[in-house]
Parts: C-alpha cells; sequence; structure tokens
C-alpha cells in the first residue's frame, strides 16, 4: 500500500499553477514540487489545511491510499 497525493489533478481541475498555489499557502514552490511528485515523507496538518482551504477539497480529495486490500466482509473465499 502507497499513499499517492493527487495535487497535479486537483490543480488542472482548478485551473491553477503550482506558482499560484505556493503564493496562496505562503508554502516554497520546492516544497510543493516534493509533495507533488510523491518524495514527500510526511505533511504537517497546517499544510494540508491550507492547501484544502485554498483549492477547496477535502483531505481525501488530495491524498489516496493505493493498492488498499478489499474490505474482509467476514466471509470466506469458496
Amino acid at each position: 500500500m502507497a499513499v499517492v497525493v493527487r495535487l497535479d489533478e486537483l490543480l488542472h481541475a482548478r485551473r491553477m499553477t503550482l506558482t499560484e498555489l505556493s503564493a496562496a499557502v505562503d508554502i516554497t514552490l520546492a516544497n510543493l514540487s516534493v509533495l507533488k511528485t510523491g518524495k514527500a515523507r510526511a505533511i504537517r496538518f497546517s499544510t494540508l489545511e491550507a492547501i484544502c482551504r485554498v483549492l477547496d477539497c477535502q483531505p481525501g480529495d488530495l491524498l489516496a491510499v493505493e493498492g488498499a486490500p478489499q474490505a474482509d466482509n467476514g466471509q470466506e473465499e469458496p
């Protein structure tokens, strides 16, 4: 399982550049670039909140888990 960042998709949908987002949330372009490319190892809640406020989204719109196991419904496989 891996957490993926969907910043590129949100920026495209909002017709906003990374530079514009950087100015709006007062975070360096370099730090946003690290986040966008998926190389970030962590994100502060205050940063996540600022990005979500500017992009008018929820954290789940920005972050997703890929390769998540299927939910166990309590039934065994035949």
